[in-house]
């Protein structure tokens, strides 16, 4: 019996440290929008209102949002964490067919005119000497 509980113990040990040792680094996403100072409130209360809240429907995760001012543009910046890059491409195309999501961007647009301008993206992978 001792035997056999030696070797449970072992087998579920190894099955838990292979797991951790197979676990995938997360990858984060920076996007970078332009806005408009004529319509910049209308923006962030599209984004902050409906966009996140959409964007909680599939598995976003928002790490940090910022705004950037220079003499040229303004720009809205923010992070996402995904844990790989195809959960991150499933999640856009899912929230960019999400009929509400599409509905809400068509008001606006009619109301306000473009809230946005170019949109950069960038797909971040950590380094492994990166600070945590």
């Amino acid at each position: 019996m001792k035997k056999y509980f030696l070797f449970l113990v072992l087998l579920t040990a190894f099955s838990v440290k292979s797991q951790n040792t197979t676990q995938k680094n997360p990858i984060y996403q920076l996007r970078i929008y332009e806005i408009f100072e004529n319509n910049k409130k209308q923006f962030h209360e599209r984004f902050r209102d409906h966009a996140m809240r959409i964007m909680k429907k599939y598995n976003f995760k928002i790490v940090s949002i910022y705004e950037s001012k220079s003499e040229k543009k303004t720009e809205f910046v923010y992070f996402l964490e995904w844990p790989d890059e195809a959960t991150m491409k499933k999640a856009w195309e899912d929230f960019r067919k999400d009929q509400e999501w599409i509905d809400i961007k068509k008001l606006y647009t009619e109301k306000y005119g473009d809230v946005v301008g170019n949109i950069e993206d960038r797909v971040l992978t950590k380094l492994d000497y990166s600070p945590n």
